[in-house]
């Protein structure tokens, strides 16, 4: 049992039936194996349709990709936004104009992802961060602004930023100490 439900089997257990045109709901927070979970279930023929809560607010000009992405409630996307597959915004969140969102992006809670950004696959931006509009251009991918973070530049692939304004923590999976 897990919160009430009874556990049914493993992913193994579901990936031996046919699930041809069933729907899912992906909602772990390691983007990686969302990613992956994804894959398997769409290619045994699941459906993981976008999801969007009717208290968020997204731009008829907005472009959403159709493909498991899930916007919470409260969200707001404006109006040239690009979002890919898989994209998770959590409640609150803000996505201001004309800012690109590449796929399995996890977006935290009232976090603020400001104008003209490109925000490349995999990266994990914590629950009320800012990052400012025409400051910060690239995230690269693979990377992670902590939650509460202010990001005032770009930063590249597999790097982990924190504090206001964000510092680099850590790059491509080498710890360093907070830049002064």
């Amino acid at each position: 049992m897990d919160h009430g439900y009874k556990i049914l089997g493993s992913f193994e257990d579901l990936f031996s039936q046919d699930i041809t045109g069933k729907l899912f709901l992906l909602t772990m927070g390691d983007m990686r194996i969302r990613k992956d979970l994804t894959d398997r279930i769409y290619s045994r023929g699941g459906i993981i349709p976008t999801l969007i809560h009717p208290t968020a607010r997204v731009s008829k000009f907005a472009h959403v990709s159709q493909n498991g992405v899930l916007i919470a409630p409260n969200c707001i996307v404006q109006a040239d936004v690009t979002i890919a597959d898989g994209v998770v915004m959590r409640d609150q969140a803000l996505i201001c104009h004309t800012t690109n969102i590449e796929s399995f992006v996890f977006i935290g809670p009232q976090a603020l992802v400001g104008a003209l950004l490109n925000i490349k696959e995999f990266v994990f931006i914590g629950q009320k961060s800012l990052l400012i509009s025409k400051k910060a251009k690239i995230i690269g991918p693979n990377s992670i602004v902590g939650a509460g973070s202010v990001v005032t530049k770009s930063f590249e692939s597999g790097t982990t930023v924190i504090g206001n304004p964000a510092k680099l923590l850590e790059t491509k999976g080498t710890s360093t100490e907070v830049n002064p």
